[in-house]
């Protein structure tokens, strides 16, 4: 049973990995390996002079690595509500969370089977987004959204700060209280 399954490990999904699992939360992350980050050249990343979006995504999935989290590639086909949360179904298997966060970048099939209440998306090319309220929480109390697919705009900087401010949210929740990460530098 993991604390937290989120489903998407590009930017934003990596993130709000990296957040939970070194908040010492089980994170299992479930990608299908297909972010469309992975075709992007990022020159507009504060603190990176330029990079692949494949080295991002990369990066980015190293990181939450480091403190636990647990990547396996997949695809997603359903997320179901059990007495202890979630069972998360992918093509190869099925996991159990007691959160997911949706971090699907442009992509609502899923969250459209699963039930999510949707609109009408405001960015160039993105038809249709989750119904959130600020803290990213969706209408299945449990299941949140992050990213392009919570409203964001697609830019990565933007994406990976909302993967992150999720998962503090997310945190904040699980903790009883607010959650705050801020390490110091070491001598």
């Amino acid at each position: 049973m993991y604390d937290v399954a989120i489903i998407g490990a590009g930017p934003t999904g990596a993130s709000a990995a990296l957040f939970t699992a070194k908040a010492g939360k089980k994170t299992l992350v479930i990608d299908n390996d297909k972010s469309v980050t992975k075709r992007a050249w990022i020159e507009n990343h504060y603190g990176v002079a330029e990079i692949t979006g494949q080295d991002l995504v990369e990066t980015g999935k190293q990181q939450a690595r480091k403190f636990g989290a647990e990547i396996v590639t997949a695809t997603v086909t359903n997320v179901s509500k059990t007495d202890n949360g979630f069972k998360v179904e992918t093509d190869q298997s099925e996991f159990e969370a007691s959160h997911v966060i949706i971090a699907t970048g442009m992509m609502a099939d899923l969250a459209e089977k699963v039930g999510l209440t949707t609109k009408p998306g405001t960015e160039p090319r993105i038809k249709t987004i989750l119904d959130v309220d600020a803290a990213g929480k969706t209408n299945i109390d449990g299941i949140w959204a992050a990213g392009t697919i919570a409203g964001v705009s697609m830019h990565t900087i933007i994406t990976a700060g909302d993967g992150a401010k999720v998962a503090i949210n997310l945190i904040s929740e699980l903790n009883g209280e607010r959650y705050v990460d801020h390490d110091i530098l070491k001598k």
